[in-house]
Parts: C-alpha cells; structure tokens; sequence
C-alpha cells in the first residue's frame, strides 16, 4: 500500500509562491503522481501530473505557465512549485499516485493524501 504525505500548504498574498511537497512510502514504484485540488467554488479538478519514469508532464490550462510540477525519484517524492498565485488557487490540494494512465483526471488515481490548505488573498 501507498502512504502519501504532503506539505508546504499555507496563507500566502495574491502573486505570491509557494511550493507544496508530496513524499510516497510503501507499495512500488508509482506509474503517474498527480495533484488535484477542491475549494467550495469547484468540484475536485486535476492540477498536474507527472509521469514518474520519463519525466514528463501535464498541466491544467489554468495552472499553465504558474505552477511547475517536478519530481525526486530517489525519494519517492513530488512537488509542486506554485507561482504568480491568484485567489481562484485556493483549495484544499491534494497528491495522488496512479497505476496507469497519467492523464489529470481523479479517476485514474488509486491513493490520496490528506491534503494541504493553500489560501490565496487579495
């Protein structure tokens, strides 16, 4: 089984950074590893994805251009640089880890984080 652990969530000001972390433990080697976040405006939304052995990946248009998704192999781990923040960005985030497609879709996602509160202000 996959344990997912997250970090780096909090209150930041409109143009703002902030980098979220996700460390998996437990299980094999992830095909995908994903972020998707929830607020009270939107239902649960992919924010990116990456594809654990090429490297490559995918962003929500929304996010294009802002956030940078990156990846340690050797630590199981994956970020989420997050930059030129806007307020619509506050959600609740959440790291996943997938087993086949890498597409940014919660369906294809079999473990969940806890999720890590990011809040963006005016």
């Amino acid at each position: 089984q996959v344990q997912l652990v997250e970090s780096g969530g909090g209150s930041v000001q409109a143009g703002g950074s902030l980098r979220l972390s996700c460390a998996a433990t437990g299980g094999t080697y992830p095909t995908c590893m994903g972020w998707f976040r929830q607020s009270v405006w939107k239902e649960r939304e992919g924010v990116a994805s990456i594809r654990s052995s090429r490297g490559s990946t995918i962003y929500a248009d929304s996010v294009k251009g802002r956030f940078t998704i990156s990846q340690d192999n050797a630590k199981n781990t994956v970020y989420l640089q997050m930059n030129s923040l806007k307020p619509e960005d506050s959600a609740m985030y959440y790291c996943a880890v997938g087993r086949s497609l890498c597409n940014v879709v919660p369906v294809y996602y079999d473990y969940w984080g806890q999720g890590t509160q990011v809040t963006v202000s005016s």
